[in-house]
């Protein structure tokens, strides 16, 4: 296999980089951002998701006339799950990411139903929809792809942030075909270890299944069953019951399709080590054990983070406030209320 050009004094540049984004986010997390904002300040224009807290429209602003995504989740539905203080720390890192690959809140506000994220608004809309339109991508684009999502994760990592919900439906395709990770509903600041029970089933690491503790070396697993998804179309673990998954999962029995080349098999493998001590990303070479790797060896990670290289793949968007790239769902009307729910439980929203 051929080597890549990235050398270790690259990836020492880009940690003390990562070291000014990192004081960057502590001091703003230490912060307490205001809620100047309200849902009358914008137009809202049309639903474009809809998830396990309620659902995503597209806004306008009725001052700037700029069009954002507006997150809208029910205080009720959030109380009775228990994810008051999920929600809130979900609010405090979407403020405080700051990096080309991850989307970064504008603002966020509450009334007496609802708590409100403004967020950018991406046009091309989720990776999933393009799996599925497409079937799979080319090793090309998989390349340019899974090298921002490395890059992405690296930075939330140095800032003691884990994701835990890297998947194809929480990746947005930018007009400039460049790609945004979002959704940090299941996000946490960490120091070691932690144990909660979160994820999507598919792209579950085994250490999580099996509730040992784990750490970081979850979001690796993600990608690596992630460049498969995108390689092959589908998830590299798939069953018809949950428990017949997890077993495929715990056991790390999953087949390669044909046509994936040797070196993207090869850093697969590395990502999917069900002992995440043994993992890629978690050796003591770190993301460098990535970023080096054979597969890579074409990109250039200086240019493909200042978004420098020629996307492979140009999302179709007619105008900026386009939602052609989203499926068509049902349109719901937000309620009114003129007591305010859960005044206590969001004092810290």
């Amino acid at each position: 296999m051929a080597k890549s050009s990235f050398t270790i004094q690259n990836q020492q540049d880009h940690l003390r980089y990562l070291d000014m984004l990192k004081e960057e986010f502590t001091k703003k997390f230490q912060e307490r951002s205001p809620c100047m904002n309200s849902v009358d300040d914008y137009d809202i224009i049309k639903a474009i998701g809809n998830g396990a807290y309620g659902e995503v429209f597209l806004v306008r602003n009725k001052s700037t006339f700029t069009y954002h995504a507006m997150k809208v989740v029910a205080k009720e539905v959030v109380v009775e799950r228990k994810h008051v203080k999920h929600l809130i720390l979900e609010k405090k890192i979407l403020d405080c990411v700051q990096f080309p690959f991850t989307l970064t809140m504008d603002v966020a506000f509450k009334d007496n139903v609802y708590l409100y994220f403004i967020l950018p608004f991406v046009a091309g809309g989720e990776m999933f929809n393009y799996i599925q339109k497409y079937g799979n991508f080319s090793d090309e684009l998989s390349k340019f792809y899974a090298g921002q999502i490395v890059l992405a994760i690296e930075y939330i990592h140095h800032c003691e942030v884990i994701h835990r919900d890297i998947k194809p439906e929480n990746i947005l395709i930018d007009v400039t075909g460049y790609i945004k990770l979002c959704d940090f509903g299941f996000s946490k600041k960490i120091k070691k270890k932690t144990w909660t029970l979160c994820g999507t089933p598919e792209y579950l690491a085994p250490e999580i299944i099996m509730s040992r503790g784990y750490n970081y070396a979850v979001d690796w697993w993600a990608v690596g069953v992630l460049i498969y998804e995108m390689e092959a179309g589908t998830p590299p673990f798939y069953a018809g019951e949950p428990a017949k998954l997890y077993d495929n999962i715990i056991e790390g029995r999953y087949k390669f399709p044909e046509n994936m080349n040797g070196e993207c098999r090869n850093l697969v493998k590395g990502f999917l080590q069900v002992d995440p001590s043994k993992r890629i990303g978690s050796l003591i070479g770190g993301v460098y054990d990535i970023k080096s790797h054979s597969w890579f060896k074409e990109i250039d990670w200086h240019a493909l983070l200042h978004q420098r290289l020629e996307p492979p793949f140009m999302p179709v968007c007619n105008s900026s406030g386009d939602t052609s790239n989203f499926p068509e769902i049902s349109q719901p009307m937000l309620q009114r209320c003129s007591k305010c729910l859960y005044e206590a439980e969001f004092e810290d929203f």
